[in-house]
C-alpha cells in the first residue's frame, strides 16, 4: 500500500463495491450533514439515499436523536465510538436494535456503521435487497454463462494440462459467482453454513491468485493438518481469502505465506472460544500506513489512490457473518492478516 488515501467521500461513487455492504453504512461530513448512504442502510431507515444527501443527522426523524450523539462523540474523539443494542426507529415506525459504530477520518468525515441486531431466540431474516442490486445480479448472470461456456469449449481442445487447468478455473469461477447471483437474486445475504476445510478453501485461493500475479510471486504454504472441519459458507470464505491475498498482491508482495493453527481459549471480539481455526496472510509488501491503523477495516478506507476501500471491510464482514473475525499485525518488513474463526458451533 501506498501513502495516498482518496477522501473518503469519493468511494461513494463506486456505487456497485459500496452497494455489497450488507452492513448498513452512511458517511458524513464534518457538520454531520449526509454525504451518502448504501442501500443497506436505506433499507434499514426506509428513505432513499437522495432524500438523505445534504440533510443533517440531527434531523433524521427518531433516529436522528440516537445517532448524532454518538457521531459527535467520533468527531470530538477523533477516533471509533461503539455503542451496542441501540432502540432505533425507522420511517414506517418499526423499532429494532442495532450496534452502532462511529468512526473519525482523517478527512474530517465521519463513517456510521449499523449493525442489526435479531432478536434473541429469534429466526434472522434476509434483509430486503435494493432494486438496483437485484439488478446486477441479474444482468451478470447471462456474462457468466458465456463466459463458463466458453470456458468449457476451450478446455476440450487444449491439450496441455495446465492450461486445461486454467480453463477448468474459469469455470469453477464462473459457477461460484453465478452461485452468488442466485443467493442475491432468491436468497439474501444469510450464509449457508456446510462443514467446510479450511486448507480447500485456500488451496482454491492460491490458485486463482497464482494465476493473476507475475510469476516472480512466491507462494507458500505452511498448514496444520491436525486442524478440524469448521461451520462454513465455503464462497463466502473464498472471497473473503482472495481480498486478504490481493490486498498483499496490490502492496507489491514478492512473498506470500498462508499459515494455519489451532489457537485455544481466546476472545474472539467479546465472546470467548475455547477452540478456534487462525489463519494467516503473510506478506512482505509495503505494509499499511501508520495513520490507516486505526481506520483500516472502515468501508472507502484506503491506502491506494485508486482503491475503493472495501476489501477489508468485506472481508471483515464475511468474518462476523462466521462468529470471527479479521486482525491485522505488522513488523519491519512483514504485515500480517489473520483470520480467527470459532470451531465447534454454527455462526451467522
Amino acid at each position: 500500500m501506498n501513502e495516498a488515501n482518496a477522501p473518503i467521500g469519493d468511494g461513494l461513487s463506486r456505487g456497485s463495491l459500496f452497494e455489497q455492504l450488507v452492513t448498513g453504512v452512511a458517511v458524513l461530513d464534518s457538520t454531520l450533514h449526509f454525504i451518502g448512504a448504501n442501500a443497506a442502510f436505506c433499507e434499514l431507515f426506509e428513505v432513499g439515499s437522495p432524500k438523505l444527501r445534504g440533510s443533517a443527522l440531527a434531523d433524521f426523524g427518531m433516529a436522528g436523536a440516537v445517532l448524532a450523539p454518538i457521531a459527535q462523540r467520533a468527531l470530538e474523539q477523533q477516533n471509533a465510538v461503539a455503542s451496542r443494542s441501540e432502540r432505533v426507529l425507522a420511517a414506517s415506525g418499526d423499532v429494532f436494535s442495532a450496534d452502532i459504530i462511529a468512526s473519525a477520518t482523517l478527512d474530517g468525515s465521519v463513517v456510521l456503521e449499523i449493525h442489526r441486531v435479531a432478536p434473541e431466540g429469534a429466526v434472522g431474516q434476509p434483509s430486503r435487497l435494493s432494486e438496483s442490486l437485484r439488478g446486477l445480479a441479474h444482468e451478470v448472470k447471462n456474462p457468466l454463462a458465456g463466459i463458463r461456456g466458453a470456458a468449457q469449449l476451450l478446455k476440450r481442445r487444449l491439450l496441455e494440462p495446465e492450461l486445461a487447468h486454467l480453463a477448468e478455473m474459469i469455470m469453477t469461477e464462473a459457477d461460484r459467482l453465478a452461485n452468488l447471483a442466485d443467493r442475491l437474486l432468491h436468497g439474501g445475504h444469510k450464509p449457508h453454513l456446510t462443514t467446510v476445510n479450511l486448507h480447500e478453501v485456500t488451496e482454491r485461493a492460491r490458485a486463482v491468485i497464482a494465476s493473476e500475479a507475475r510469476s516472480a510471486l512466491q507462494l507458500d504454504r505452511d498448514y496444520d493438518p491436525s486442524l478440524p472441519g469448521l461451520r462454513g459458507d465455503a464462497d463466502r470464505l473464498l472471497q473473503l481469502l482472495l481480498n486478504l491475498m490481493r490486498n498483499a498482491l496490490q502492496a507489491g508482495a514478492s512473498n506470500i505465506c498462508v499459515r494455519t493453527r489451532a489457537a485455544h481459549n481466546l476472545l474472539i471480539g467479546d465472546k470467548a472460544a475455547r477452540l478456534a481455526a487462525r489463519l494467516d496472510v503473510i506478506d512482505d509488501g509495503c505494509g499499511v500506513p501508520e495513520a490507516l491503523r486505526e481506520s483500516l477495516f472502515l468501508p472507502l478506507v484506503s491506502g491506494r489512490a485508486n482503491g475503493t476501500g472495501l476489501g477489508l471491510a468485506l472481508a471483515q464482514e464475511i468474518a462476523r457473518e462466521h462468529g470471527g473475525i479479521v486482525t491485522h499485525g505488522s513488523r519491519t518488513g512483514q504485515t500480517v492478516f489473520s483470520l480467527i474463526l470459532p470451531l465447534g458451533g454454527e455462526h451467522g
